[in-house]
């Protein structure tokens, strides 16, 4: 085994380099002991700035910028830091008294719930809401009440904007949430009935819920997942989006500060088939952010597999790949599509190849049944799959 890995990051720009010896400076505010000043010259500042942006780490970044007092960064480029960081800090108080009502709401019907990011996040890992963005409030509930779930909402006057197309239940497990949207609050709103997309092991809800843990943050019951269970939901998810925001990575370096217990999460990782995907996470904040790790957790970065993982996810850091914003470029979706099969264990491989005989939503479109007859697409899926395909290529000729 080759001990002196290093991922290969030739093709970082200047300013990526640069940011992210900000980035793993820690705690300290003071100068930044590698930043050679030769590396000032033809600096390009916009692109500086738009990396900072397009990470979601500005919040980090401008506090320390604005504690250390650098001459040398434009005032242009902390005069847009600042209106970010501000704007953002306004956002988590927003999201924070909405996730509170939110949870009070869900509690007077006994439901119970577990905010997976948000305002509690924030405060778990940085110690101040402020610190870290977020767009939205993401809530996991057992699946049996998304019903119950769907009423309170609507009588909240949200109103559901994206839900997955179903035939035959395959929401259940090809997807893992529905999202709402309050117009006057313009508050966005993710349900969960999954930590993520199947065919996929995970913890059970109730399993989640015995290990939760309760935000300080507010007055009224705000309960979250427990340490270990939220290592390895940030990893999961950083890991299914090709880590390409940087965000994503320092959340990792801040949860392994929290004396994360190994053996626990270790065994976890196992249970879930996921031991590589937590391995890739820890290999890419050790290299990337010089993460300091107890020796239980460092020796799952000396494994082939998650070496490798990490190294695919340098596609997406280096070039500001956007998963989220259509079209994806077709090198980039091509790409994360062997990316995302790659993460997948050995078994969930299997599944997954398998879940195409399943019919989906598109088998509807092409030959309507009445839902009496809808089990009749499991042997017609290869048929219409094919005349898809082939009406695809004649339209493209």
């Amino acid at each position: 085994m080759d001990i002196d890995f290093d991922l290969n990051v030739t093709q970082f720009s200047k300013e990526l380099k640069v940011l992210f010896l900000f980035l793993k400076s820690g705690e300290s505010v003071g100068d930044v002991p590698e930043l050679d000043q030769d590396w000032l010259v033809d600096f390009d500042w916009d692109k500086f700035l738009k990396l900072t942006l397009h990470h979601r780490v500005y919040p980090e970044l401008y506090r320390k910028l604005q504690t250390m007092k650098t001459a040398w960064v434009p005032s242009h480029m902390m005069d847009t830091l600042r209106k970010h960081y501000h704007n953002n800090a306004f956002q988590m108080l927003h999201l924070s008294a909405e996730m509170e009502q939110l949870s009070k709401s869900f509690a007077t019907q006994m439901i119970r719930s577990l905010v997976l990011k948000g305002p509690v996040l924030a405060a778990d890992l940085y110690g101040d809401i402020s610190l870290r963005t977020s767009r939205d409030l993401d809530i996991l509930v057992p699946i049996d009440d998304l019903d119950r779930v769907d009423d309170l909402l609507s009588k909240l006057n949200y109103e559901k904007i994206e839900y997955p197309l179903t035939v035959l239940n395959d929401w259940k497990w090809r997807h893992h949430h529905i999202t709402y949207y309050h117009a006057d609050k313009r508050v966005t709103v993710e349900i969960h009935w999954r930590l993520g997309p199947g065919p996929a092991k995970e913890p059970s809800f109730n399993e989640l819920w015995e290990r939760r843990r309760l935000s300080t943050i507010t007055s009224s019951p705000v309960h979250y997942l427990g340490k270990e269970d939220l290592f390895s939901f940030l990893a999961s998810h950083g890991a299914r989006h090709g880590w390409s925001r940087l965000r994503w990575l320092v959340d990792i370096d801040q949860i392994v500060k929290q004396n994360l217990d190994a053996s626990v999460l270790i065994k976890q990782l196992k249970k879930h088939d996921n031991l590589h995907v937590g391995a890739q996470a820890l290999v890419l904040t050790t290299q990337l952010l010089q993460t300091t790790l107890p020796s239980e957790l460092n020796v799952l970065t000396t494994g082939s597999r998650a070496r490798r993982l990490a190294q695919g996810a340098i596609f997406y850091i280096r070039q500001m790949v956007n998963l989220h914003t259509d079209p994806v470029p077709e090198d980039v979706s091509k790409y994360h599509k062997r990316h995302l099969f790659s993460l997948m264990s050995n078994w969930n491989k299997v599944l997954f190849v398998l879940s195409f005989m399943y019919p989906y939503p598109e088998d509807v479109e092409t030959l309507p049944l009445p839902k009496y007859a809808q089990f009749l697409y499991f042997p017609l899926r290869p048929f219409l799959w094919a005349w898809r395909r082939a009406k695809k290529q004649t339209a493209a000729t």
